[in-house]
């Protein structure tokens, strides 16, 4: 039979009152209460019931979701699966709100964190970028005992508690060998093409490319990254006007989105698709370009695991139960037309 609060409070001999308040990690308790029942917790292999226990509290996991708008087809993809766990949410007591801001501007994240009410948050989940202002706003968050993950671009100096995401160093690595591989050793130019390098996660993905390209292909030359805002319109204005005045280019890392406009900049001259590429994110327009033979290859992140594991991680940080570092990892997949799903 599986020992219950009542057999804790008699094994530590204090109230129930008191055995609720150090399970919950309220204040209030003498350390030596706390060490009393936390021994007879271990003692007698307690294990709390988290789901009874909120429903005996009528509490509620109310999570705000901050990110980006616009059109970029991945975080709209990332926001259509977060509909799809809010509308099974309200079964596990949990209430889910959205938040959209302007892609790479720190102020207006900022300012969306600021105006969160943290009497009314549980925990906040946020694509973030890197500006001191944000990180200002995390740590006024984490102040008033909000739980903070990150999704797709991290923030580690910040007070975040958890990041859900490819590991982004990797992912530039793993572009890097595709390219390199596919080119066939011939020497030439690569054009790099980002969202923009406000983002820690394009960063880190120019940080990966670049040491492999350097390490291992050293006829390949890497040139100044190009920002296409993740809008298909400025990336195929800013890629057409490269590759016009650019010569000798072999490859192209796309690590962001915008893909449609790399996808009409190609589609545009035939000697361009001899042009290797490597995008990320497997969207309609990403997967027809594979199949058409226009990208070689797609890395992509599951963005559906992405959503549950933050709101898994944002609740267990809440209920102050463990976290299993391996279901909340999150692969880079890559995919070659020969492998489309």
């Amino acid at each position: 039979m599986r020992p219950t609060v009542h057999d804790v409070a008699q094994e530590a001999g204090v109230s129930l009152a008191t055995v609720d308040r150090v399970l919950n990690k309220r204040s209030g308790v003498r350390g030596i209460t706390v060490a009393r029942v936390e021994a007879a917790v271990a003692k007698l292999g307690f294990v709390r019931d988290i789901a009874a226990a909120n429903l005996a509290k009528q509490r509620l996991y109310r999570l705000a979701f901050v990110i980006p708008e616009g059109p970029n087809s991945f975080m709209r993809g990332l926001e259509g699966e977060l509909e799809r766990v809010r509308s099974s949410s309200a079964l596990e007591r949990t209430q889910i709100s959205i938040v959209k801001v302007p892609a790479f501007d720190g102020a207006a994240l900022a300012a969306a964190l600021d105006r969160l009410d943290v009497d009314a948050v549980s925990g906040v989940a946020l694509v973030a970028t890197e500006a001191a202002v944000v990180r200002d706003a995390l740590a006024r968050l984490s102040r008033a005992g909000i739980p903070i993950v990150t999704m797709v671009s991290d923030m580690p100096a910040s007070k975040r508690d958890h990041y859900v995401g490819i590991d982004n160093v990797a992912a530039g690595r793993t572009a890097a060998s595709l390219i390199g591989r596919f080119a066939g050793r011939r020497p030439g130019r690569i054009g790099l093409l980002a969202g923009s390098m406000l983002v820690r996660d394009h960063v880190e993905r120019r940080m990966g490319f670049d040491q492999v390209i350097r390490a291992e292909f050293p006829d390949l030359e890497c040139l100044p990254v190009l920002e296409g805002r993740d809008d298909a319109a400025v990336t195929r204005d800013v890629l057409g006007r490269f590759l016009e005045r650019e010569a000798g280019i072999v490859g192209i890392y796309s690590m962001g989105a915008g893909n449609r406009g790399v996808i009409d900049v190609l589609s545009s001259r035939p000697g361009y698709r001899d042009i290797v590429v490597v995008a990320h994110e497997l969207t309609d327009h990403s997967r027809k370009a594979l199949r058409d033979g226009l990208f070689d290859a797609v890395i992509n992140q599951d963005a559906g695991h992405e959503i549950r594991s933050a709101v898994r991680l944002l609740k267990a940080r809440i209920d102050g139960t463990p976290v299993i570092d391996g279901q909340e990892q999150i692969r880079i997949e890559i995919y070659l037309r020969d492998n489309l799903p």
